[in-house]
């Protein structure tokens, strides 16, 4: 075995696999293991046989990892202390002073990212023009360093305001602190406008920082002389000893390869505008492709803001594992809270009681419990039942009735937030595809698309392990940015030029240091354009200023509905360098021939028994009327009636919706 690629993909519930040998593809998944991630990622390793090619050091390992995520919505990260010029120790406390709910008058106290006593203040402040208000002398770096060791931190963020103009006093300070402290410097991770969400950026970064170095270098370990490459919020790949300086690019590193995934299937089908949602066991991402990922440096994780470049999308705590209870009201509440991995769904039979939304379809006949994950996990349809008529009773209803009811739910949660990605931002959702993924998409999309006027729906190939997949097909990548602040039309457009050149030949010597040729390389160069007066900026492709412009008020119009008379001021550059995406090939189905169900069964609410086709035995052009369902070792996908699935040459379901 030579020149083995794995994508893995660790889930709140799955860990998932998808090996690429040089000619084919193969497919595994794990149950996850939440308090040691590598471990179920090096189980399913050992499962699918690949022990020997990681002792040879022949196996390249691509992954998406949770373990930012989790720490920073769980609050979890390390004891960390933030340094910030005097007077400004309160400043990622007092944030930008946004309610959360506007007519609120007495809300919540939002959660302190810092307390007061790990907030440091020194010296080393600048003007806006780059001069020095405040110099950085010996005793400031002193003080630093005495109370530094006196509050023992693993972590340091460093934030000093106008860093991005220079950065000398951040590296002094740097420079001065222990050599074994993780330091996260403003300067060199979000050189940008903005104090407050570039401070947040760099604690976070700080923040959740040792955990992920620890983490890499456990999985790193396990994985011996075999390479370890990890996903980015961005949609590309970079390698994993730089990742743990790096930390907070990995917070939506799981979604990320699931976009990736999308575009790649998509593109491979001859669709390019996709809606897409990603439901899994935990959550339900959504997100729009517009041929390219769409990106955002707005993003946000839990409470806070994130200004790194991520993927656009929206996350509902609404998956296979969320949990349906009834509440005081007697209303029915399905999610946030999940059964995880463990105990997981009560059909699971590993402890679970209450009921979830995989019990729920498992109940309606749609999933089937001697086809779960290829025949090897055997579902427990008794425990299922037990669980959904716990909130039958609750409800007044049959069983079946209150299944129906816990997916509806459900349901609706997906199609608010796929209503969000499209409709709130003028976007009409009929002209796109809906791409379903995730090992529990593949049962709700046709309710979805028709909630959401959609005839057009796609499940690729690989379904249930899309974003393993996408971290294969995803190439190595660098974003990077500056703020260079001035009115478009008087600055030098060679200036513009040469910061471009330096952040793009930055980009380059860190993908050839990962190994990639100078001449796979290719650059992306765009600007963060905003009227003067304004705070929020959009991104337009950099060719010269004039058609930055011109693209600028075609954009805001697009977005705000009006376009203003006013100066366009420029806030960012930015570059991504980026090497060839991945050369996989989807598994091509055989030839067209008649459709035989390998059996048919009896579900709730079709008159007649329903067809049950397997997915491997599916050939190109074949075309299956609905009701049926289409199972496969990964996922399950239910075909409503009204609906019509073609295998396209790529091996991917294309549904469509009979008119009304």
């Amino acid at each position: 075995m030579s020149g083995l690629l794995l994508g893995v993909d660790t889930g709140g519930t799955f860990t998932d696999f998808v090996l690429f040998d040089g000619a084919a593809l193969r497919i595994h998944k794990v149950l996850s293991t939440p308090h040691a991630p590598e471990e179920a990622i090096l189980q399913g390793i050992s499962d699918m046989g690949l022990d020997e090619a990681v002792a040879a050091g022949r196996l390249s390992v691509v992954h998406g990892s949770t373990v930012a995520t989790n720490a920073a919505l769980e609050g979890k990260g390390v004891r960390t202390v933030l340094v910030s010029n005097r007077g400004l120790g309160d400043l990622l406390t007092l944030g930008r002073q946004a309610r959360a709910d506007l007519y609120d008058l007495q809300p919540p106290p939002a959660p302190v990212p810092v307390p007061r006593e790990l907030c440091l203040e020194t010296g080393g402040r600048l003007g806006p023009d780059g001069s020095v208000v405040e110099d950085l002398d010996a005793a400031d770096l002193a003080a630093l360093r005495e109370a530094v060791a006196r509050l023992a931190p693993e972590a340091v963020a460093i934030n000093l305001l106008f860093s991005w103009l220079d950065d000398r006093f951040e590296r002094a300070i740097e420079a001065a602190l222990p050599g074994d402290l993780f330091v996260s410097r403003a300067s060199r991770i979000l050189p940008e406008l903005g104090e407050y969400e570039r401070g947040i950026t760099t604690w976070l970064n700080a923040w959740v920082g040792p955990l992920v170095a620890r983490y890499l270098a456990r999985l790193a370990a396990g994985l011996g002389e075999s390479c370890l490459a990890v996903m980015q919020s961005s949609g590309g790949t970079m390698a994993a000893a730089q990742a743990g300086d790096e930390a907070v690019h990995m917070l939506l590193s799981g979604p990320a390869g699931g976009l990736a995934g999308a575009r790649f299937v998509g593109a491979a089908a001859g669709r390019e505008r996709l809606l897409t949602f990603d439901m899994g066991g935990t959550s339900t991402d959504v997100a729009l492709i517009d041929g390219e990922l769409q990106l955002t440096s707005e993003g946000r994780i839990g409470p806070w803001p994130v200004a790194v470049p991520m993927v656009d999308m929206h996350t509902i705590g609404a998956g296979g594992g969320s949990l349906a209870s009834v509440d005081a009201g007697g209303l029915l509440q399905v999610g946030p809270e999940s059964a995880g991995a463990r105990p997981g769904p009560a059909c699971y039979g590993l402890g679970g009681r209450q009921a979830t939304v995989t019990d729920a379809n498992l109940v309606l006949g749609r999933l089937r419990a001697d086809a779960f994950l290829g025949g090897r996990m055997r579902l427990d349809e008794a425990a299922a039942r037990e669980a959904v008529a716990v909130v039958a009773r609750d409800l007044g209803l049959g069983v079946e009735a209150a299944a129906e009811g816990i997916v509806a739910v459900a349901n609706e949660h997906m199609a608010h937030a796929l209503r969000v990605m499209s409709v709130q931002r003028g976007v009409d959702p009929r002209e796109l595809t809906l791409v379903s993924f995730g090992g529990a998409g593949g049962l709700h999309v046709c309710a979805l698309a028709s909630a959401l006027g959609m005839s057009r729906a796609m499940v690729p190939t690989q379904a249930g392990v899309l974003s393993a997949l996408g971290m294969l097909a995803a190439p190595r990548a660098r974003h990077l940015s500056r703020t260079f602040l001035g009115t478009l039309a008087h600055l030098p457009e060679a200036d513009i030029a040469a910061l471009m050149d330096e952040l793009a030949a930055e980009g380059r010597a860190a993908l050839v240091a990962e190994g990639l040729a100078a001449a796979q390389l290719r650059e992306q160069r765009s600007v963060d354009l905003r009227y003067r007066g304004q705070s929020s900026v959009l991104n337009v492709p950099w060719h010269d200023a004039a058609q930055a412009a011109a693209d600028f008020h075609l954009a805001h119009a697009a977005r705000y509905g009006h376009r203003l008379d006013a100066p366009v001021e420029l806030v960012n550059v930015r570059v991504v360098c980026r090497g060839p995406e991945g050369a996989l090939p989807l598994t091509p189905p055989g030839e067209a021939r008649a459709a035989r169900p390998v059996e048919r069964v009896r579900l709730h609410g079709i008159d007649a028994p329903v067809p049950v086709h397997a997915r491997e035995h599916l050939a190109a052009g074949q075309r299956i009327p609905g009701p049926a369902l289409i199972t496969e070792t990964v996922s399950t996908t239910w075909l409503a009636p009204g609906w019509t699935a073609t295998v396209d040459a790529s091996g991917s379901l294309m549904l469509a919706r009979e008119a009304d």
